[in-house]
């Protein structure tokens, strides 16, 4: 376990960057259609089948609430159906003009693929084509190259990005807020980290006790539990304050250690959703940036915090590159809108001073070859990355495959609990059983 600074000693070749496949085996896709599905909030998505040989392979793309202004653009219908969330105009862009560019030609590597589609959108952020659509073909793309050489998705991208596969420490929402949840609390995540599990299993295990023990314990409480679109608890608090010591007194009383190298804690605030023209309002309080700095270090001083992620909006450098003064030295700060999986974004924030990890979310950026790219090009600046999902989610496991395949050492999927979260935990402990000697653990 590392010093939470960043530093990573699996270095993919070319300076951190994305690593193409060396003696790449010829994927011929056949056939190529989409369809729209529900995600985990009941709102569309989209689904994708690629055909190759006699094999057919399926993705889906995610759907964030809480979003970076920078991310890649979504396309959604409009109108009066789903309140305008449909995304036939995207199924249809899978269907006739990304089909008619991939199926029946030869690709030796992912990143043509995701090159071709790239070039035929012909936009900075995917908008024409939509980056729902992208993405989704641009993950069964990967599935299928992975097949096709006979190796396990994770091996695939391991071999793609010069890692070394480890099984990531999960980090749990056990207790939702902000954009994922209704209420006070302006804080959107707070997490559990079980760094010194034996092992993923392990560590799975112990997030599904806390989390059980702290429903009785918000229940007993409060009356009431409530769920926000993670999985996590959403109680009748504003006070981020009493989140942490709601979520030590669950850690203790599962009969575990709350502590930096034992059960952390890690928070996401999304400091955008809860930033006002007057200040940063968390509860009854408006904050300046410099108070809220001294707030997060009067936290991270009474609470085991590990990690904390968009400690400030993405609009303030300034914050960011102050909460990196007071606390860089000391844990992980991760940015996320700030950095929305972009690799020229995440090299400026480096050298900038405004974080030390990056969270990685492929439908942010919309191709995997550019989430790939996103994570050599931290890993060239020295830091951290943690691999995440998104409020609407589906029972796609893809992003567990990829936190093992880059050996990032960390994922977060949501509470250990509803289908299309307990997926990737479900997909991770899998993994671990078919190859037990893959080491676990924050790297």
């Amino acid at each position: 376990m590392n010093d939470y600074t960043g530093a990573h000693p699996h270095t993919p070749a070319g300076g951190g960057d994305y690593v193409s496949h060396p003696h790449g085996r010829p994927l011929t896709i056949t056939s190529l259609t989409a369809t729209q599905i529900l995600d985990s909030r009941g709102y569309p998505t989209v689904e994708v089948a690629l055909t190759f040989g006699e094999s057919t392979v399926v993705a889906s793309s995610p759907s964030g609430a809480s979003t970076g202004a920078h991310e890649a653009v979504e396309r959604r219908d409009g109108g009066h159906p789903f309140s305008g969330r449909g995304v036939r105009d995207a199924v249809a862009a899978v269907n006739t003009d990304i089909a008619a560019r991939l199926v029946g030609t030869a690709f030796d590597r992912l990143e043509d693929i995701d090159q071709a589609m790239k070039e035929l959108d012909g936009t900075p952020g995917l908008g024409r084509l939509g980056a729902n659509a992208v993405v989704a073909v641009s993950m069964a793309a990967t599935r299928a190259l992975a097949e096709l050489h006979e190796v396990p998705l994770y091996r695939y991208l391991a071999d793609l990005t010069g890692s070394a596969p480890t099984l990531p420490v999960p980090h749990f929402n056990v207790i939702n807020g902000g954009a994922h949840a209704p209420g006070g609390l302006a804080f959107q995540e707070f997490m559990i980290a079980p760094v010194s599990a034996a092992n993923e299993d392990h560590a799975v295990q112990i997030g599904a006790e806390i989390y059980h023990v702290l429903a009785d314990e918000i229940r007993a409480r409060y009356g009431v539990t409530g769920l926000g679109d993670e999985g996590g608890f959403a109680p009748p608090i504003d006070d981020p304050a009493e989140a942490l010591t709601l979520l030590v007194n669950a850690i203790s009383t599962a009969g575990y250690t709350p502590g930096h190298d034992q059960i952390a804690i890690a928070m996401d605030p999304a400091a955008n959703g809860f930033l006002t023209p007057d200040g940063y309002r968390i509860g009854s309080r408006v904050l300046t940036r410099e108070q809220l700095a001294d707030y997060y270090v009067e936290l991270v001083n009474a609470f085991p915090i590990r990690s904390i992620e968009d400690g400030f909006a993405e609009t303030d450098p300034t914050g960011w590159q102050l909460l990196a003064e007071r606390l860089g030295d000391r844990m992980q700060l991760v940015g996320d809108d700030l950095y929305v999986t972009d690799p020229a974004r995440i090299r400026d924030g480096a050298r900038n001073g405004y974080s030390n990890a990056a969270l990685i979310k492929p439908n942010q950026i919309g191709t995997v070859t550019d989430t790939l790219a996103a994570i050599g090009a931290a890993r060239s600046e020295g830091m951290a990355c943690m691999i995440s999902h998104r409020s609407g989610e589906t029972l796609d496991t893809f992003i567990a495959d990829l936190a093992v395949g880059t050996g990032v050492g960390q994922i977060k999927s949501g509470a250990p609990a509803r289908g299309e979260r307990i997926a990737k935990y479900n997909r991770l402990v899998a993994i671990e059983t078919a190859a037990p000697a893959t080491p676990y653990g924050l790297r």
